[in-house]
């Protein structure tokens, strides 16, 4: 959990998830640096009010970035490795092509028929 400060000392607002980028991040603490405001996290020794603090901020923003895009990279290979073996991603089907014709004809005949077999819930 982190918090931006106000010039003060006070909590400005509470902060749950700052950008997608480095560039949003890095926008994000200037912005507060200009407002007289910094950023520190309650969880990690950050602090963009001192040097190091801003420093250890661009260096675990800019691993977090990393992060992102080789788990983004790794799961598009995964995928293309398991189309190359003809499968495809996602739940098995649970519609069979028998149950599809079945559906099928059931829908194509009139209403009373459906009830039959899928009869109308008493509870509302």
């Amino acid at each position: 959990m982190a918090v931006a400060w106000n010039a003060q000392g006070g909590p400005k607002h509470w902060i749950d998830r700052l950008g997608h980028s480095v560039k949003h991040l890095v926008d994000f603490v200037t912005e507060l640096h200009k407002q007289g405001a910094h950023f520190r996290s309650m969880t990690d020794a950050i602090d963009t009010g001192t040097p190091s603090g801003r420093f250890f901020f661009h260096v675990m923003a800019s691993l977090a970035e990393m992060e992102r895009e080789l788990t983004v990279e790794r799961t598009r290979a995964g995928l293309e490795v398991i189309r190359k073996l003809g499968r495809v991603g996602g739940r098995k089907r649970q519609m069979t092509d028998s149950k599809i014709e079945s559906a099928t004809k059931l829908l194509s005949n009139r209403v009373p028929t459906l009830y039959r077999w899928i009869p109308a819930s008493t509870s509302a």
